[in-house]
């Protein structure tokens, strides 16, 4: 299936080219963007795609194409995932999908209509630690869950510049959206739909404008409290992940591995142990004085396009939904306006 890909800078270079071009069932056919130096990029690690110098060339040649794939800047993601569906494309957007979630619905209800996969590359799914949290989960390894701690913590005390760093609301930036997009979907579809939402959001760097150091706390319908930190501020990391239970706790430390390999110009199916963590990086499983370490489930970002090509050659359900999506920008609003109004906002 032949696949374009809209955008390739980080997102388009590091992520989405090298797993399309992993996945057996997709070719890179087409890269949009007017950069020459990106082209150059592109061209060297992807020599049989051809380039486009924007988004409505591919429009005009639907008919070519199998898939569009949406790594561009936050602020295209509505207008291109809409003419994308529009010409009768299947897409998948980088996340966050839109800066509401009554507009990550109406594209869902549009994909629907005309009868289209629309996906959200949520990949923090296949997380290697996420992964692992979620079989000990199911296994009942620390009973029945109490509170869930998350942490996407960087130490970046100078801005790097670009609309990530915009506070112009049209630009969806700032931390919320963006490492907040990857801890809210994972509390949610491991703990399910939110009822209460508590937020702080500061922008702490000189020259700001955006969120850099935030905070959401969630209530669950479930009754399991999740407590999600983000930041480019931490001079000292936190666990990465901390849960509590009736009968033990969960503590890992450190990122999945997997987005280091990319950037590194590693690939899926060269050799290596993919997704794979050593040893020291387990977690660890009991009560102070008892726990014991935990393999770790090898983290699987290939999984999702696979889960692509499943669901535009079988039917199957794409990895994730515009409606999951949608949830999880329910949630970030909310918190947005916890933390301007300093209250519990109810869902």
């Amino acid at each position: 299936m032949r696949v374009a890909l809209v955008g390739y800078g980080p997102a388009g270079s590091f992520f989405h080219a090298p797993l399309i071009a992993a996945t057996p069932g997709l070719e890179l056919d087409t890269v949009v963007t007017r950069s020459p130096e990106r082209r150059a990029h592109a061209r060297a690690e992807h020599p049989g795609a051809a380039f486009a110098d924007s988004a409505d060339e591919l429009w005009a040649r639907a008919g070519d194409l199998d898939l569009v794939v949406l790594a561009s800047p936050n602020r295209t993601h509505v207008p291109l995932a809409t003419a994308a569906l529009e010409a009768g494309l299947p897409v998948v957007v980088d996340k966050p999908l839109a800066g509401t979630a009554a507009q990550a619905r109406a594209l869902a209800a549009l994909a629907d209509a005309r009868g289209l996969m629309l996906s959200v590359f949520h990949n923090r799914r296949w997380d290697s630690d996420f992964l692992t949290l979620r079989a000990l989960l199911e296994q009942g390894g620390i009973g029945e869950p109490y509170r869930f701690e998350s942490r996407f913590e960087r130490w970046r005390p100078r801005l790097k510049g670009g609309w990530r760093e915009s506070g112009d609301p049209a630009d969806i930036g700032g931390l919320l959206y963006d490492l907040g997009s990857h801890l809210v979907d994972q509390a949610l579809a491991l703990f399910g739909p939110a009822r209460r939402v508590y937020a702080e959001a500061d922008a702490r760097r000189a020259g700001t404008t955006a969120d850099d150091d935030s905070f959401i706390a969630i209530t669950h319908a479930s009754g399991v409290r999740s407590h999600l930190w983000m930041s480019a501020t931490a001079a000292r990391l936190g666990p990465r992940l901390r849960i509590l239970g009736s009968e033990g706790g969960f503590v890992t430390y450190g990122l999945d591995p997997q987005e280091a390999a990319l950037r590194e110009g590693l690939r899926p199916g060269e050799g290596t142990a993919w997704g794979a963590e050593p040893e020291p990086a387990w977690g660890t499983l009991g009560t102070d004085g008892s726990a014991r370490p935990v393999p770790s489930v090898p983290g699987d970002y290939p999984a999702f396009y696979a889960a692509v090509v499943a669901a535009l050659r079988d039917g199957a359900p794409p990895p994730v939904t515009a409606l999951e999506a949608a949830a999880a920008l329910e949630v970030i609003e909310a918190a947005r306006r916890s933390a301007h109004e300093g209250r519990v906002v109810e869902l």
